[in-house]
């Protein structure tokens, strides 16, 4: 049996390791020199393979787009077979306080080496700098047309990744598969008119972010760069305000509370509980609610509080605008940044027409999809990976069969 795999990262490569067996040919055409390019770049540089194992009702909830397509998928392949998979292999693996799940290495290339060695052992076939231009179905199977030639396969597992823009899925036309346009998922929030930007490299550990006129809203460290508003809280929010982002533009307001542990009324009650144990102490060198120092000095400029003013001195007004900007801090979001190496995308082939028991598509026998080709997207913390991992093991072991 011939089985062809058309994309060489992570779904593709746990696709062909689990299609391969006894007579069978497993070929991987990736379109770049280059294998596993993302896992190469994640989690700068260390991989972030997966997250904590958790329950399935609570692990799918992690994703914006594909919670229910991947309850029924992670039945067959969880977090714990991944962990089992790499440790079984060698890879030492541990968790971190978040949850985030990284090789003891604290490298990537940990995570590659044991793939590449895997599909060495088993006699896969691997085509760098080979794109596939297009696909045809034919009565036993399909036929590809690519930059090394013509080949025919028995089955076909497609797992390409996503990609930003919907012409790159030209070469699935003869598949008559619908595919949904990609849109940007995970990305920070431009901010270019806000002095904030001046205080890059500040964060705290756990802010909330939420965007004025809707529901959206997520909670987790936040991090201020030179264009704006990034950490986990943002990239989050980005990932399930993704599509109306989008329609508006990448235009919004953003709310943020800096301490998402404390409420409006609590931060005033400290701050003049604080003012009357402390009348004399400097407003500006006594930052409070664990702000960092440089991020109270902006709010306190932000309050039109004096360099030297004392807190038992400070007016009504002064007051009221300090817990304004320490529990809703207006910023005019205008633009995104999106990580060119490890974009994320919504968007690609619609889930109603693929099994989820199995990854074969609902219109063509024999042809199976795996990974971010698919409408599925997950939020940070190594859940992409997952979803990878998952849907490239069901693809390959269905295709094998």
């Amino acid at each position: 049996m011939k089985i062809g795999v058309i994309g060489g990262g992570a779904a593709g490569f746990f696709a062909a390791i689990h299609a391969s067996g006894p007579a069978r040919e497993v070929i991987i055409f990736e379109k770049s020199s280059k294998l596993l390019s993302k896992v190469k770049v994640s989690g700068g540089g260390r991989c972030n393979l997966t997250h904590r194992p958790m329950e399935i009702s609570k692990l799918v909830k992690n994703y914006p787009r594909g919670e229910k397509f991947l309850k029924k998928v992670f039945r067959h392949f969880k977090s714990e077979d991944i962990l089992s998979w790499f440790t079984s292999r060698g890879v030492d693996l541990k968790v971190e306080q978040d949850g985030r799940m990284f090789p003891v290495s604290d490298s990537s290339q940990s995570i590659i080496d044991a793939l590449v060695k895997e599909a060495n052992r088993l006699s896969i076939t691997i085509k760098k700098s080979c794109g596939v231009h297009s696909i045809f179905p034919l009565s036993t199977g399909f036929k590809l047309t690519t930059e090394q030639g013509d080949y025919e396969f028995d089955k076909l597992i497609i797992a390409t990744g996503g990609h930003p823009k919907i012409d790159s899925y030209s070469f699935l036309k003869n598949l008559n598969h619908r595919i949904l346009e990609p849109i940007p998922s995970l990305f920070t929030f431009n901010t270019p008119k806000e002095s904030i930007r001046e205080l890059m490299g500040v964060s705290v550990p756990e802010g909330t972010v939420k965007i004025a006129g809707t529901k959206l809203s997520y909670q987790g460290p936040i991090l201020i760069t030179h264009w704006g508003v990034s950490g986990p809280a943002v990239l989050k929010l980005s990932a399930y305000g993704a599509k109306w982002m989008k329609e508006q533009h990448y235009k919004a307001t953003a709310l943020v509370n800096w301490n998402a542990a404390i409420g409006e009324q609590e931060y005033l009650s400290h701050l003049t509980g604080f003012m009357l144990k402390h009348p004399n102490k400097k407003v500006i060198t006594n930052s409070l609610f664990d702000i960092p120092g440089r991020l109270w000095m902006h709010f306190c400029d932000k309050s039109e509080i004096k360099s030297g003013q004392l807190y038992g001195s400070l007016a009504k007004k002064q007051i009221n605008k300090l817990v304004q900007n320490l529990f809703c801090y207006l910023l005019t979001v205008d633009g995104k940044t999106t990580f060119k190496e490890e974009f994320v995308t919504a968007g690609g082939i619609e889930l109603s027409e693929v099994n989820p028991d199995t990854m074969e598509s609902m219109n063509h026998p024999n042809l199976y999809f795996a990974g971010e080709v698919l409408d599925i997207d997950g939020i940070t913390g190594g859940f992409n990976f997952q979803a990878a991992w998952s849907t490239g093991y069901l693809a390959g072991k269905s295709s094998s069969e």
